[in-house]
């Protein structure tokens, strides 16, 4: 751990095969290690779908490394910010964290045309939350 607390972002999804590696794969990609990054799934897929790994590929972004994880309490404890896209009631809550709801399309099963506009929309809040986050931060 470092000297100064990182804040923490956790992206949940039901199969953590796609939107919410892509957030996490831009979060990493855009903040470096100024903020620590998790994604889970409720459900857990078996891989991070192909398309959405093309898709980030296109715009200099590498998740093919990235494996599906399973949900669990102690992420979201260690989280400061809770986005889930799509995971519903499964998300547990505890006080304290700040919780978004980023309505995505689920890029399961869609070719990488279809995922380059739900790519393109993650990018946009992602960057809006580095600012948020930075902004917090700094007060």
């Amino acid at each position: 751990m470092s000297s100064s607390p990182l804040a923490s972002v956790l992206f949940v999804c039901v199969h953590n095969a796609g939107r919410s590696q892509m957030a996490a794969g831009f979060l990493n990609h855009l903040a470096g290690d100024r903020i620590e990054v998790r994604s889970a799934g409720s459900l857990p897929g078996d891989q991070v779908n192909p398309a959405a790994v093309e898709a980030m590929k296109e715009v200099g972004v590498d998740i093919s490394d990235q494996k599906p994880k399973v949900l669990t309490t102690e992420a979201v404890q260690a989280s400061d910010y809770v986005i889930t896209m799509g995971c519903g009631d499964a998300c547990p809550i505890f006080p304290g964290k700040k919780y978004l709801d980023w309505d995505l399309e689920d890029p399961a099963g869609k070719g990488v045309e279809a995922v380059r506009p739900i790519r393109d929309e993650i990018q946009k809040r992602i960057e809006a939350l580095i600012a948020e986050v930075d902004a917090k931060q700094e007060a």
